[in-house]
């Protein structure tokens, strides 16, 4: 009878390691050859580069708003005392100075509310009450004209609490709007589906330029004799339109997503065609196309800056008022753009990161 002897068997390598920071970096950085060299041209250029940064903005940089410091220190370092000096026509524009607490009230109860429909214990029916409660208080406190305040035109509205009205303000009614055209374009009715095909290539053809100019200079024209529209109006509704235009085409691509048996099955449970897209069909394909409307989102905060052109000086043009009319800080204009980039940064990261948020809870609640 045969006897077999134990042989134990040699103990395998445990397994390689996938999370972490060394994992994420070989995985990223290093994963091949041509981003192996890659990671290292950019990192040598980051050790030269960043340290001349550092001095430049840090350690050789002047913070007083001193123009003859600043002057001294001009090519070595950088003169942030222009921020200090300027900053508030820089934020408001050309408000008047003794009520600039008006705007910055509004604009925190503007952002606070935005932050507010963010979060999802707030996504509740008395949600609508608050915007509106805070459109009132928002307009009431830049007019004024009540309770002592002094009345303020909108031709002096400017800098952050400008961008972030028109900013808010067409994202909250370009997206109905994209939705409304986006089924009309897939509509069965003839009548329906030319208007809004005219209405999106007709938009779609033209840069906003060309539309606030027509909104701020042409369309007057065509108003009867003695009839105005507040310039701040005509820009709101000229983005408004442009930007329904792009997010329409991003809507349309999400509904054209959706199966045809999604619809099939709403007309089998005798659903409405409105009952259909507000149960079914909408919610799906919104959700597929999250990143494409925060990138729309994201553009209009950015194209403010365009209304300049029509003598409304959101915060660039307001940067730009507050230097060109002084001729001392002229020359530090580049420290004044670092600053008002840094609060565009902080706007667009924050919708993105939200976008993100958004996209991980649509995951989780596909997967269950």
């Amino acid at each position: 009878m045969a006897t077999h002897t134990f042989q134990s068997i040699a103990p395998r390598p445990a397994p390689v390691n996938i999370e972490g920071a060394l994992p994420w970096i070989k995985r990223n950085l290093f994963g091949n050859v041509p981003s192996s060299i890659a990671t290292v041209v950019l990192l040598a250029l980051a050790l030269w580069w960043v340290p001349q940064l550092i001095d430049w903005g840090l350690l050789k940089a002047v913070f007083v708003p001193s123009f003859q410091e600043c002057q001294a220190e001009r090519g070595i370092g950088a003169c942030w005392g222009v921020i200090t000096e300027k900053y508030r026509l820089i934020l408001f524009g050309r408000y008047p100075f003794e009520d600039q607490w008006r705007p910055l009230l509004a604009t925190l109860l503007m952002v606070g509310t935005l932050v507010a429909s963010c979060v999802r214990y707030f996504w509740k029916p008395w949600l609508m009450l608050l915007w509106a409660a805070m459109l009132v208080l928002y307009f009431g406190l830049m007019f004024g004209g009540f309770a002592g305040m002094a009345f303020v035109a909108t031709d002096r509205w400017g800098g952050l609490p400008l961008t972030v009205l028109l900013a808010t303000l067409s994202i909250v009614l370009a997206f109905p709007l994209a939705v409304a055209v986006a089924l009309g374009r897939r509509s069965n009715l003839p009548a329906i589906k030319t208007v809004c095909v005219i209405y999106v290539e007709l938009i779609r053809g033209v840069p906003l330029i060309s539309v606030l100019f027509m909104a701020s200079f042409m369309f007057p024209l065509f108003m009867p004799p003695g009839t105005t529209i507040d310039v701040l109006l005509r820009v709101l509704v000229g983005i408004t339109l442009f930007s329904g235009a792009y997010m329409a085409e991003i809507v349309r691509g999400g509904l054209q997503a959706i199966p045809k048996g999604q619809q099939e099955a709403a007309d089998t449970l005798g659903l409405s065609y409105w009952q259909a897209q507000r149960k079914i069909i909408l919610p799906q394909a919104l959700a597929m196309v999250v990143p494409g409307i925060m990138n729309s989102f994201i553009a209009i905060f950015k194209d403010t800056s365009l209304v300049t052109i029509v003598s409304l000086y959101e915060l660039t043009g307001a940067m730009s008022l507050a230097l060109n009319s002084d001729s001392d800080w002229r020359p530090f204009k580049i420290e004044a753009y670092f600053f008002i980039a840094a609060i565009y940064f902080i706007f667009c990261f924050s919708m993105s990161r939200y976008s993100l948020w958004i996209e991980r809870r649509l995951s989780v609640s596909k997967n269950r």
